[in-house]
């Protein structure tokens, strides 16, 4: 009888983090922490060069008073407006002393 041997390689979630990429050819990777809300971090591949991708907070979980500040700081600031004056009160020859001849 004729046994057949076959060689088949089984990813789960434990060997997946420890192993390298299996390609011969792949993109280039960027060495990336990751920073959870809760202050954890780990390190992943990246495609962009970044060095720290901080995640963002769920709103839902914080305090009332903490949430208001966070919503009041996201808000787009309001520009500064500028009015022009129109009446030039600006005499050049009261300066004309500090330039030098």
């Amino acid at each position: 009888m004729l046994t057949i041997t076959r060689f088949c390689r089984f990813f789960t979630s434990k060997s997946a983090s420890i192993t390298k990429i299996h390609r011969n050819i792949y993109p280039q990777h960027y060495l990336t922490k990751i920073i959870q809300p809760d202050g954890s971090s780990f390190t992943v591949r990246f495609n962009e060069p970044r060095v720290i991708i901080k995640l963002p907070l769920d709103i839902n979980s914080i305090s009332e008073e903490e949430r208001k500040r966070r919503i009041e700081a996201r808000r787009p600031k309001q520009k500064v407006k500028v009015v022009e004056e129109l009446e030039d009160s600006f005499d050049r020859n009261k300066y004309l002393k500090y330039f030098k001849k």
